[in-house]
């Protein structure tokens, strides 16, 4: 996985680049979801956050990707925009997803298929990285967030 977690989260001390500023969001994302399971378990809630994803979909922002890094991640397959939804609509509502799950397609490197419950990095499942980005986002956004037991 290219994703990583930088000091500088907004890439104003740095050359920004859009492929590593992707990856640094998608695992972003993966870490907010498995901390905010994490939160909600210990205060006892029910509620569940599940992260999910559409593999690589023939979306309007691929079709107009023609970089480099952009063929090579599509790999010139993709499939339907109805297809990568899937994966979404199973984490939202399918019965039985459990929280801190990954849903997504169930093809090669998950870049295309059915929705299953998907691995995901070791980067992502890192604790202390994913309670120290929460804590940086409160400081950069403003807003703090209390999840209150039941």
């Amino acid at each position: 996985m290219l994703g990583r977690i930088h000091d500088d989260l907004n890439w104003e001390h740095r050359r920004y680049q859009r492929w590593l500023a992707y990856a640094q969001s998608k695992l972003a994302n993966l870490l907010f979801a498995f901390e905010l399971q994490r939160r909600m378990s210990a205060a006892g809630r029910r509620t569940i956050s599940v992260a999910a994803h559409p593999g690589v979909a023939a979306t309007e922002g691929q079709r107009r990707d023609t970089s480099l890094q952009g063929r090579i991640l599509a790999g010139g397959s993709a499939q339907s925009p109805e297809m990568g939804v899937l994966p979404l609509l199973h984490a939202a509502t399918a019965p039985g997803v459990a929280g801190g799950e990954c849903v997504g397609p169930d093809g090669f490197l998950q870049r295309g298929g059915h929705p299953t419950p998907v691995r995901t990095s070791r980067r992502s499942r890192d604790p202390a990285v994913a309670a120290e980005l929460w804590e940086r986002s409160e400081l950069l956004t403003g807003v703090r967030h209390t999840i209150r037991p039941c």
